[in-house]
C-alpha cells in the first residue's frame, strides 16, 4: 500500500532546521540533567516503597505527605491519580517513600498506620474492612458471632469472609458502607449486626504495594545501562557487517541522538525513569534502528542498480521511495502510543511518554540525522580520493605556429 507515489521531496535540502532543533533539544536536556544532578530514577533504581492507595474521598496530596512525614523519614512523593471508574468514582494516590526496612509487611504497616492516624480517626478498636484480609475477618468475627447466637462453622465463616473480600475487589478495592455487604452470600441479619459492631469502612484501601532495596536498585540501574549499551554495540556490528561500517556508525549516532533527547525530556518534565521506561527505550532503539536500516537498504539497492545521479540525489530518492512505508508504520505506531499515553493511566505514563517522544524523534532522525551523516562522510571520502588521484604524466603540448612541422628526434 502506497500513500505517496512518485514523490520528489528534497529532504536533505531541509535538514538544517531539524539538525538545529535536535541540537537545541540535546543541549536543553543535558543542561536539565546537569541541574538535577542526573536523571530522576524511580524506586526500581534507587530503592524505596511504592504504594497505590485508593481513597473514597482523597485528601490533598500535601495532607497525605504531611501525615506520612510524621512517622516516616526521608523523601516522600505523592502523585494524585484521578479515576472515574467504579462506584462513586474512587480516586487513587501513588505514594513513594524511602525505606528503612526492606520487609514489605513492615513498610506497609508503617504507611498504613500513618494514614490511619490522619484519615481514619476514632475507629474505636474496630476492624477496618477495607484493609482486612480473609483471615483477619475470620479471626475477628468467630467469637462475636458465637456470643450473638449466630455461630457458624469454620467452612461457613471462611466462605463469608471470602465473599466480603471478593465484593470489595469487585468494587475498586473499597467498601464505602458496611450496609453494602447485605447481599453477600451467607450474610444474615444477625451476622450483619455483628459485622456492624466489629468493623467499619475506612477511607482508603491498598491496591498494590512493593519494595525495592537500595542495593538491588543500584544493581538494576547498572544492568539497565549495560543492556542499552550492549544493544547499541550489537546493532553497530550487525549493520557494519550487513552494509559498511559508516552505515553502522550513522545509525548508532542517530539512535544515541534519540535516546539522549528522550532522557533529556524526562529530566525537563521531571519524570522518573524506572524499568518500564528502560523497556520503552530498548523498544525505541530497535524501532529507530529498523527505520534507518530500511532507508539504508534502499540506498544500497539503488547504488547496485547504478542509478544515475550524485550520492545526495540517490539518498533523497531512496527516502522518497520509502516515504509511504515510514508514514504508515510511524503514524500507526504513534497513534497507539498516544492512546496509551492519554488513557493508559499513571502507572504506564512514563512508558507511554517515552514511546510518544521516541517515535517522533526516531522517525525524523532516520531521515534528517542518519542520512546526512552518511552523505557527509561519503562526500569527504570522495574528496580524499580525488585529492589522492595521481596527476596525468602526459606532458601538455604547446600550440605550434601555422605551417610549422614537428621536429623528429633521430636515434
Amino acid at each position: 500500500m502506497e500513500i505517496f507515489k512518485q514523490t520528489n521531496f528534497d529532504f536533505l535540502g531541509k535538514k538544517w532546521p531539524f539538525i538545529i532543533l535536535s541540537g537545541l533539544l540535546t543541549v536543553a536536556g543535558l543542561l536539565s540533567l546537569w541541574v538535577h544532578g542526573g536523571p530522576r530514577y524511580g524506586i526500581d533504581f534507587t530503592g524505596g516503597a511504592l504504594m497505590d492507595v485508593n481513597f473514597i474521598k482523597r485528601p490533598p496530596a500535601e495532607a497525605i505527605r504531611s501525615a506520612l512525614h510524621k512517622s516516616i523519614p526521608g523523601e516522600i512523593s505523592v502523585q494524585e491519580v484521578s479515576n472515574s471508574q467504579g462506584v462513586g468514582g474512587s480516586q487513587e494516590a501513588l505514594i513513594t517513600t524511602s525505606v528503612r526496612d526492606e520487609n514489605l509487611q513492615t513498610v506497609r504497616n508503617d504507611i498504613v498506620n500513618a494514614l490511619n492516624g490522619a484519615f481514619n480517626p476514632n475507629a474505636g478498636g474496630k476492624l477496618d474492612i477495607n484493609l482486612a484480609s480473609d483471615q483477619d475477618l475470620v479471626n475477628r468475627l468467630r467469637d462475636p458471632l458465637t456470643a450473638a447466637g449466630a455461630a457458624m462453622s469454620d467452612d461457613a465463616i471462611q466462605a463469608l469472609a471470602k465473599g466480603i473480600v471478593d465484593y470489595r475487589t469487585a468494587h475498586s478495592g473499597l467498601i464505602r458502607s458496611i450496609d453494602e455487604l447485605s447481599g453477600v452470600p451467607g450474610m444474615k441479619p444477625q451476622v450483619m449486626n455483628v459485622l456492624r459492631a466489629q468493623a467499619f469502612a475506612g477511607n482508603f484501601a491498598i491496591r498494590s504495594n512493593s519494595v525495592v532495596g537500595p542495593r538491588i536498585g543500584a544493581d538494576l540501574r547498572q544492568q539497565a545501562i549495560n543492556v542499552v549499551l550492549l544493544a547499541l554495540g550489537a546493532m553497530l556490528v550487525y549493520i557494519a557487517f550487513r552494509f559498511e561500517w559508516i552505515y553502522g556508525v550513522a545509525a548508532v549516532i542517530a539512535v544515541f541522538h534519540d535516546t539522549i533527547i528522550t532522557i533529556g525530556l524526562f529530566s525537563i518534565f521531571n519524570k522518573p525513569i524506572d524499568l518500564t521506561v528502560i523497556a520503552a527505550l530498548l523498544t525505541l532503539v530497535g524501532y529507530s534502528m529498523n527505520d534507518t536500516i530500511v532507508t539504508f537498504d534502499r540506498i544500497r539497492e539503488n547504488l547496485r542498480m547504478q542509478v544515475r545521479g550524485s550520492f545526495t540525489q540517490i539518498v533523497n530518492m531512496s527516502i522518497n521511495q520509502t516515504l509511504s512505508r515510514t508514514v504508515l508504520t510511524s503514524g500507526l505506531t504513534f497513534l497507539t502510543a498516544l492512546s496509551l499515553f492519554l488513557f493508559g493511566g499513571q502507572v504506564l505514563n512514563g512508558f507511554s511518554f517515552a514511546l510518544v517522544v521516541g517515535i517522533i524523534v526516531g522517525t525524523y532522525s532516520s531521515i534528517f540525522i542518519a542520512s546526512p551523516i552518511l552523505v557527509f562522510w561519503m562526500n569527504v571520502s570522495e574528496g580524499r580520493k580525488r585529492a589522492a588521484r595521481p596527476v596525468s604524466a602526459t606532458p601538455s603540448r604547446a600550440k605550434m605556429p601555422a605551417g610549422a612541422k614537428p621536429i623528429r628526434t633521430v636515434k
